[in-house]
């Protein structure tokens, strides 16, 4: 104990010494889980893209939300009548399910 101590002792009870676990190795944001609306799926390809499919029907787009940053699709909002094909790492069953009512596919990927 150094002699300045004292009075922060008499004072401030408990500023010394350690409490708690330590976290080796420390991932901030190791837990967030970015998501995407149903409704917004179509917005991460471009109108002429959509339109291109919606005359061509013998083919679906194949939307990878991973490479736009997100990981989990969650099932807000209205899909168009229009088959899609989307790359998600997670799907709520919402989501699963209205993908799968407009004739589209949920693929998982790590």
């Amino acid at each position: 104990q150094h002699h300045h101590r004292i009075n922060f002792d008499k004072y401030h009870p408990g500023y010394f010494g350690k409490v708690g676990m330590r976290n080796f190795h420390v991932i901030k944001h190791g837990k967030v889980i970015p998501i995407i609306n149903v409704d917004k799926l179509w917005s991460l390809v471009t109108e002429q893209t959509r339109m291109h499919y919606k005359e061509h029907t013998e083919k679906a787009p194949i939307i990878d939300v991973v490479r736009h940053g997100y990981m989990k699709v969650t099932g807000k909002g209205h899909l168009p009548e229009q088959p899609l094909i989307v790359k998600a790492r997670y799907f709520t069953k919402e989501a699963e399910a209205k993908i799968k009512a407009v004739g589209g596919v949920c693929v998982l990927c790590a």
